[in-house]
């Protein structure tokens, strides 16, 4: 008699710890280059539409060629119409090329009521669908689940991880995150390059991020599986964090900042923020883009936000809010000294510089997503692109219908008391005879 594939795939890990077989796996896909993803994001084109903007082909050419993740290639000497260039948003499809194999289950910790569901997930997918499943050594240690004998088994399979000791981007096939908008702003920030697919289950208190309901989690993470699910691209920040290699102010306007030491470099899903910290001066921070001084701001700070982080910090001050699809960086201040200075959006082809005036009284801070949070100096300098690595985020319905649901349930946008109607509607003039 013949064994089923589920005892022959215990068999073959019955000696190996979950730390063991995490590593075997990852050097499997180690054999291989990161054209070997289990999936891609397809973008079909509507009828009569041109090709025109292509993405990096490797982690290779994206690291060799400039911030702009896309290059446009119209002839200098046609014109083509605007409307051909226009990518139709629901082209934008996740399909998998295999089956996928490893599932990274993401939990937001400090919350007892997540335990049930977590444990409802990971037994769905160790069991059910053969998965196997990575999660973070502090949430496989809690002790609800070491105290719960009967998921003892489950727990045991599980591949565990440290954040900022092991590296598994390269392993990892889909995300699946229970809680907030937390969890996927911290998964994002696990993969400093190609990040894959997430699923968001809304477990948390606002859920803008996380369109699914973990009620029906069983049937939304089977049609994930079987491929053919709405994708929104999430574009990300490339953050760079340069300090000078001497001593001393730079003088007003200078942009040759290249010769700097990095210090810290990341990709961000909602925006960099720049504030006077603990000071009670006014930050005073100067705005360069493209290595061309644009203003000096003059306030509380200042945001660098995707258009995913128009909905979060920038929302609070005053910016637009803008759909996630749109490629475009936003400059926000915070409670500007001036009553002019309104928020702004510019292509998410640029590079932006942040370097503290000349005639700072103060020094200022920088956090990335809320996290990382660190002292800004004279002469050091904070450059901000558009990554070419976005966060694939899935859809529950479509990417139009999910963010403007989001805005409404999350946001309460546009919500008002309806106006009554007039009971008699044959007179409409404003006075009577």
């Amino acid at each position: 008699m013949s064994e089923s594939p589920r005892a022959s795939k215990h068999k073959e890990h019955s000696s190996k710890s979950p730390r063991k077989r995490r590593d075997g796996k990852r050097s499997q896909r180690r054999g291989g280059d990161r054209e070997q993803l289990l999936w891609e994001i397809e973008c079909r084109r509507l009828p009569g539409q041109h090709e025109h903007l292509e993405p990096c082909s490797s982690a290779s050419d994206a690291a060799e060629s400039s911030p702009k993740r896309f290059a446009l290639q119209v002839a200098s000497w046609s014109f083509v119409p605007l409307a051909q260039h226009i990518q139709d948003p629901a082209s934008q499809r996740l399909t998998w090329n295999k089956p996928p194999v490893n599932v990274l289950v993401i939990r937001k910790i400090r919350d007892e009521s997540l335990a049930e569901p977590f444990k409802e997930l990971c037994r769905f997918l160790v069991e059910e669908k053969q998965m196997m499943v990575y999660v973070e050594r502090r949430v496989a240690d809690d002790a609800t689940l070491s105290k719960d004998e009967a998921f003892g088994s489950i727990r045991n399979q599980l591949c565990t991880f440290r954040e900022g000791y092991d590296d598994i981007s390269d392993c990892i096939d889909l995300i699946i995150c229970l809680g907030g908008d937390g969890t996927l702003l911290y998964a994002s920030s696990l993969f400093q390059g190609s990040v894959p697919p997430v699923m968001a289950f809304h477990l948390g208190s606002l859920g803008f991020l996380t369109p699914f309901k973990f009620e029906s989690y069983k049937t939304e993470v089977a049609k994930v599986f079987e491929g053919n699910a709405a994708i929104t691209l999430r574009s990300r920040l490339k953050v760079k964090v340069q300090q000078p290699e001497h001593n001393g102010l730079l003088p007003h306007g200078h942009t040759n900042t290249d010769a700097g030491k990095v210090t810290l470099q990341l990709q961000v899903l909602n925006e960099v923020v720049v504030d006077r910290g603990p000071s009670s001066y006014l930050s005073n921070v100067d705005l360069y883009l493209d290595g061309r001084l644009i203003t000096s701001v003059q306030g509380d700070g200042l945001i660098v936000s995707t258009p995913t982080g128009s909905t979060a910090y920038a929302a609070a001050a005053g910016a637009s809010m803008i759909h996630p699809n749109v490629p475009a960086i936003m400059v926000t201040p915070i409670c500007p000294h001036s009553l002019s200075f309104r928020p702004i959006v510019v292509p998410a082809g640029v590079e932006l510089m942040i370097t503290l005036s000349p005639d700072a009284r103060n020094t200022a801070w920088v956090s990335f997503d809320g996290r990382k949070r660190q002292e800004i100096q004279h002469g050091d300098c904070i450059k901000i692109t558009t990554s070419c690595y976005p966060v694939p985020s899935i859809c529950c319905h479509d990417l139009v219908y999910d963010w403007f649901e989001s805005l409404a349930q999350c946001l309460h946008w546009n919500v008002r008391k309806r106006q009554a109607r007039l009971a008699d509607t044959s007179d409409s003039s404003d006075t009577e005879n």
